[in-house]
């Protein structure tokens, strides 16, 4: 006779829909730091503790660890567009609490390439680029002459 195998737990617990790292990449994508920390250059961590309804929306949150600057207000915002699974509680309407630290740095200022104007280049000057391959890896063969590209260009 095969007797049914019970859930471990009793009450099942929401879940983002992907995971953590799907939660890691929502809030990097979604994190917009404030301006007002962009001038003086804040950087730490806000921890939040919210609750999430038996539908999946946040609908409280709190701030337990606050960095100020605006940055409390951008993490609370960010909470509150979190929409997590709920798996069905036994027809019961369970509210759940949880705990986020959101991170926040000054932005890296990206290094623009520099661009050659026609006033740089002189008449007769030689300009020359090497592209390389990217490295084999160890599943690859070797190829013969595969040093990559020399372009060389006479002004």
């Amino acid at each position: 006779m095969y007797k049914e195998k019970k859930d471990k737990h009793f009450i099942h617990k929401p879940v983002y829909p992907g995971g953590p790292q799907a939660l890691k990449k929502f809030i990097g994508e979604n994190l917009i730091y404030p301006d007002s920390a962009k001038e003086t250059q804040i950087k730490g961590t806000v921890t939040i503790d919210y609750t999430i309804d038996y539908k999946g929306n946040v609908i409280e949150t709190k701030i337990i660890s606050s960095l100020g600057h605006g940055c409390d207000e951008e993490a609370e915002r960010l909470v509150k567009l979190l929409k997590f699974d709920v798996p069905r509680q036994r027809a019961r309407k369970i509210r759940f609490h949880k705990t986020i630290n959101i991170h926040f740095q000054p932005p890296i200022k990206k290094k623009t390439p520099a661009k050659h104007t026609s006033s740089d280049i002189k008449t007769g000057q030689v300009i020359q680029y090497q592209i390389t391959p990217k490295p084999k890896t160890k599943n690859e063969t070797k190829k013969k002459n595969d040093g990559g590209y020399t372009y060389t260009v006479q002004l």
